[in-house]
C-alpha cells in the first residue's frame, strides 16, 4: 500500500514562460472576442466570423498552454545534480520492506516493497538552447519506485509492488514529446533512467538527479554495509 502526498510538487521558477503565453493568448483571443462583437453589432458578419475564429483558436490555445504549464510543473528545474529524495527502509517480513520517500520540499510517501532491491525510475526533458532563453531549463521527474528480486525466477514469478509518484496528466508533455519528437524543434532529447540498490532494515538512502541521470547513494552504515555485501 502506499500514501500519496497531495499538491503539486514542481519547481515554480520556470512556470513563467507558460505564464506569460497564457496572458498572451487570453489576452489576444479577448481582443479578437471584441473585435468581432463590434462587427456583428455593424452587421458585418464575414468579418466578426473571422474574428471570431481567431478569438477561438487563440483561446484554445491559452488552454492548451495551460495544461502543459500544469504538466511541467509536475516537474523539477535540473541545472546541477541535486537531491531528489531520501529513501528510509524498515523490514516488515521476508523481503518485505516499508519505504518512506522524503521530498525535499518536506513531503512524504510511503510504499510496501516487495524482493530484495529498490528501484526509482526518472523521466528527464531537455530543451534546446533558443527553449531556455525562454526560461526551459532541463526538467525532471520522478516517474515511479518498485522492488525488484534479485534471482531471475523470483522477478519472473513472485508478487511484484510497483507504485507511481504521480499521478497521470490530463495533457502529457511528455507523451506529446515522444510522438511528435521529428516536429517539435524546441526539444533537444527526452530519456528515462533508473537507479537499483538494495533493500535492507534502517538502510538510508540519497537519490539524486544529474543531466546523466539518477543516482543514489548510501547515507548510514546499514546502506553502506547493504552495497558492500550485494552481489
Amino acid at each position: 500500500m502506499s500514501s500519496v502526498r497531495s499538491g503539486i510538487q514542481g519547481d515554480y521558477t520556470f512556470a513563467m514562460p507558460m505564464t506569460v503565453i497564457i496572458i498572451a493568448c487570453a489576452v489576444i483571443a479577448f481582443a479578437f472576442l471584441l473585435l468581432a462583437a463590434a462587427r456583428f453589432r455593424r452587421h458585418r458578419f464575414i468579418a466578426g466570423t473571422m474574428h471570431g475564429l481567431m478569438a477561438t483558436i487563440f483561446g484554445l490555445a491559452a488552454a492548451c498552454a495551460g495544461l502543459f504549464g500544469l504538466d511541467l510543473l509536475t516537474y523539477q528545474r535540473l541545472t546541477r545534480e541535486q537531491d531528489a529524495a531520501r529513501l528510509e527502509f524498515s523490514r516488515i517480513g521476508d523481503r518485505h520492506y516499508n519505504a518512506r520517500l522524503e521530498y525535499p520540499g518536506k513531503n512524504v510517501q510511503s510504499f510496501e516493497l516487495l524482493g530484495d532491491e529498490w528501484q526509482i525510475d526518472a523521466r528527464v526533458l531537455k530543451w534546446r538552447p533558443l527553449a531556455n532563453l525562454f526560461g526551459f531549463d532541463t526538467v525532471y521527474r520522478l516517474e515511479r519506485i518498485s522492488g525488484r528480486y534479485r534471482d531471475i525466477e523470483s522477478e519472473r514469478n513472485a508478487k511484484r509492488s510497483v507504485y507511481a509518484l504521480n499521478e497521470p496528466a490530463f495533457l502529457d508533455i511528455w507523451q506529446i514529446a515522444r510522438r511528435y519528437k521529428d516536429n517539435l524543434r524546441w526539444v533537444d532529447a527526452l530519456y528515462g533512467s533508473a537507479i537499483f540498490l538494495p533493500m535492507a532494515n534502517d538502510a538510508q538512502y540519497q537519490v539524486s538527479v544529474s543531466q546523466s541521470g539518477v543516482l543514489a547513494r548510501p547515507l548510514n552504515e546499514a546502506a553502506r554495509q547493504a552495497v558492500g555485501s550485494w552481489r
